[in-house]
């Protein structure tokens, strides 16, 4: 099936194909709701977009309260079943402000301050005193969230498997191994720690090692806009194809699951169209 998206006014900027096949093994009637559709907004836009489903049934997308991210629910009965969505998406990368400051609370735009707070993945108040002892004392603003990236890709090893659905960011930095979900955690945890405002994204990338997968990074919040960092440095952030903001991974989970289903492989990526 076709999805509908507003034709863009303009055509500049870079072109990505994303694919995203999906298949699950369901035991019993499983209701499933996935975040899995390239976001409509800000520095990129759907060009066109499909959802094909095997064997096909009744679907409803609809746009959660930000009216930018796009969900997608459907119930299946048991078997095997397969998702697959594509699109054409164009980005338009925005420069980047090496000076963008921090933004003083009484500043901060409503709707920016809950990414202020400790949340279940993100326990920014546990980790207050390590954070100000490790960046509290450099220079404020964009140098000292690069300088946070720097410490967790110089402190946390990356190895897969190290890291489950309740890893939180306390325990990655005890642990000091995980993925990219509990680099941005713990990236997104320092920043609150130190009154930056930071929420956790969910993309599409492109990147050879370790198989495809969704890609989680962070952004925070300076000199009154969001910018995007990366500390696994594994991929480019100019070719991040955005599907989803929240304030942890519980906000932007691809698939919430409600019965006896298993997935069984996954295929999501993004491609730059030359």
């Amino acid at each position: 099936m076709s999805l509908d998206v507003a034709a863009p006014a303009w055509s500049s900027g870079q072109e990505f194909a994303v694919d995203c096949l999906l298949t699950y093994e369901v035991h019993g009637t499983t209701d499933f709701l996935f975040q899995i559709h390239a976001l409509n907004g800000r520095d990129q836009v759907v060009l066109s977009e499909s959802l094909t489903l095997t064997p096909p049934m009744p679907v409803h997308v609809y746009n959660d309260p930000t009216e930018l991210h796009r969900c997608t629910r459907l119930q299946v009965a048991s078997g095997i079943f397969e998702l697959r969505y594509q699109a054409r998406v164009r980005r338009t990368v925005e420069a980047e402000d090496l000076n963008a400051g921090e933004v003083p609370i009484w500043q901060l735009p409503d709707e920016v301050l809950q990414y202020l707070l400790p949340t279940r993945y993100c326990e920014s108040d546990l980790l207050s005193h390590a954070a100000q002892k490790l960046f509290g004392g450099l220079p404020q603003g964009h140098a000292r969230v690069s300088a946070i990236c720097d410490w967790i890709h110089s402190h946390i090893d990356y190895q897969v498997g190290t890291s489950t659905a309740t890893t939180t960011a306390r325990d990655v930095f005890t642990q000091r191994t995980g993925v990219c979900r509990d680099f941005a955690h713990l990236g997104v945890t320092f920043c609150r720690a130190l009154n930056i405002p930071a929420r956790l994204i969910a993309g599409y990338s492109n990147f050879d090692t370790p198989p495809p997968d969704f890609h989680a990074v962070f952004e925070a919040y300076l000199g009154g806009r969001w910018v995007i960092f990366d500390a696994t440095r594994m991929s480019d952030l100019n070719g991040l194809v955005r599907i989803t903001s929240g304030r942890d991974a519980k906000d932007v989970a691809f698939a919430m699951i409600y019965g006896p289903a298993t997935m069984t492989s996954m295929n999501p990526t993004a491609t730059p169209v030359r």
